[in-house]
């Protein structure tokens, strides 16, 4: 539409552009990380590498079967980014769940996780086998979970997270709690968090800012 001078009242494409970059950028002006954020930046730091459950974790824990039994499960674009920047930072994910789902291989090779084990009921023993491959200390992974078959894995990671519902055991031996639920975010909270602590946020979104 033109106004009276013949002009277009609408922004230009170069308006709308430098919006949203001042709008991105304007998130380093955001309230200040919490005290339990603070106090995980030094663990945070150290990771190499960022293991995930799956049910309840990078999704809300819901399974529905479709025709013929199909099962299938909801997962957030938002944390499928989280992961896709922790591993533009250098730092690798993977994911070790109980259950066995095409859905949840269809995510994974979509998200290039490096790892990915499904039908782990006992999953300390994948945990020892990734560490042996990837020649890392517990002290450089990060393990996200929400229930008793994670708690193995919290006990022994560098940077043990719970998520927002997680049960309340597994909440006692996190050292961070997402304020995000699971499949609602909760990932993209601890990658950022990585990120954030090995000084890699500016330098990203930069990149994706321009």
């Amino acid at each position: 539409m033109a106004g009276s001078d013949g002009a277009s009242n609408y922004p230009s494409d170069c308006e709308i552009t430098q919006g949203l970059r001042q709008r991105a950028l304007a998130r380093a002006t955001e309230p200040a990380p919490s005290y339990a954020w603070k106090n995980c930046v030094p663990r945070a730091a150290g990771i190499k590498l960022l293991l995930l459950d799956v049910d309840g974790v990078l999704t809300d824990s819901t399974i529905v079967y479709g025709p013929e039994g199909y099962e299938m499960k909801s997962f957030s674009t938002r944390d499928g980014l989280g992961i896709r920047l922790l591993r533009e930072a250098g730092v690798e994910t993977g994911l070790i769940t109980a259950r066995t789902s095409e859905t949840v291989r269809r995510r994974a090779e979509d998200l290039h996780l490096r790892h990915v084990y499904q039908g782990q009921g006992e999953k300390i023993q994948v945990w020892q086998q990734i560490l042996a491959e990837e020649k890392l200390g517990p002290e450089q992974v990060a393990y996200v979970g929400d229930d008793w078959l994670d708690l193995p894995l919290l006990l022994r990671a560098g940077l043990a997270v719970a998520v927002a519902d997680a049960v309340a055991e597994v909440r006692q031996v996190a050292h961070y709690v997402t304020q995000a639920a699971g499949g609602r975010g909760a990932v993209r909270e601890v990658c950022e968090l990585i990120i954030a602590a090995q000084g890699m946020r500016e330098k990203l979104l930069a990149t994706y800012a321009r």
